[in-house]
């Protein structure tokens, strides 16, 4: 009686990441130049959860670009694609230069919301990147821009402290379009807001066909801001680069403060700046690494 041998092998697949942040707002990110990545959007609700999962706000994704530097693809915690994050875009800056995948201190990065300007500076005994600045580009208001349902692009020339009743409370609106939306509300007292209540309500009204972000400012004075974050598909987040923008485009058009401001959120502090001669918004601001891993 012949006897036949059977030989089994498993095959194991390992996915390297590093855990970044920039002002607490944390992604996981894989360098495509050496990983393959399947299903972006199930990996990124898969990694992001934080009791069964790596814990972030999203995943971000480095690859190859053939109209910049490096390309930035990033999803949010329950799986849905960002345009942008001046938070992630930060991280991506000092990734790229320190993992020695570009010797470049001014980078071009494609995001889905267009080339994003970096200018990293580097300490010269470390040569690691002490500081990022992000050329935002446009802040768009009027309300033809993508981000603002058909019926109020029709009433609206822009949203600009328009008044929306919730409940017992009325809140007012200014729209902002970073290259993602951002409903900004300014308000006292945002420490006791419940954010998670409001943040979600706002997000899916129906002015905001595609969600929004929401941003709740308080006015500390002419030059500094307090920001709390209410992601579209993240829910609060420490920290929103665009979303900081955002708060002070939006001071700035409505007369609450200067157009170059410190914006102090949960995570840290930001420096934003609107140029509204050459209509380009600056983000300045440190990341870091926080660990790298294998999956």
């Amino acid at each position: 009686m012949r006897m036949t041998q059977v030989f089994f092998y498993t095959i194991t697949l390992v996915m390297k990441f590093d855990k970044m942040q920039a002002a607490g707002n944390d992604y996981i990110y894989v360098n495509l130049f050496e990983e393959k990545v399947d299903n972006f959007a199930a990996l990124s609700r898969q990694l992001s959860n934080r009791n069964f999962g790596i814990g972030s706000d999203g995943l971000v994704l480095i690859g190859p670009s053939d109209k910049g530097d490096f390309f930035m693809h990033m999803f949010n915690a329950d799986g849905s694609e960002g345009m942008m994050c001046g938070n992630a875009a930060r991280c991506v800056g000092k990734y790229v230069y320190e993992r020695g995948l570009s010797n470049k201190t001014e980078i071009e990065l494609e995001t889905r919301s267009g080339i994003k300007h970096l200018s990293l500076k580097v300490n010269k005994h470390s040569n690691k990147i002490e500081q990022i600045k992000v050329n935002m580009g446009r802040a768009i208001l009027n309300s033809e821009t993508k981000g603002i349902s058909e019926f109020f692009q029709l009433s609206l020339n822009r949203m600009i402290d328009y008044p929306v009743q919730l409940e017992e409370h009325k809140y007012r609106i200014t729209f902002v379009s970073m290259g993602n939306p951002h409903a900004v509300i300014f308000m006292n007292d945002i420490s006791n807001l419940d954010i998670k209540k409001i943040g979600s309500k706002i997000e899916h009204l129906e002015h905001f066909p595609e969600r929004t972000n929401v941003e709740f400012v308080e006015v500390v004075n002419s030059k500094q801001l307090n920001v709390r974050v209410w992601e579209r598909g993240s829910g609060e987040t420490l920290a929103c680069g665009s979303g900081a923008c955002a708060a002070v485009v939006a001071g700035a058009v409505t007369g609450r403060c200067k157009s170059k401001a410190s914006v102090k959120l949960k995570g840290g502090t930001l420096e934003v700046e609107w140029d509204k001669n050459a209509d380009r918004v600056y983000l300045t601001g440190d990341a870091h690494f926080v660990f790298k891993g294998e999956l």
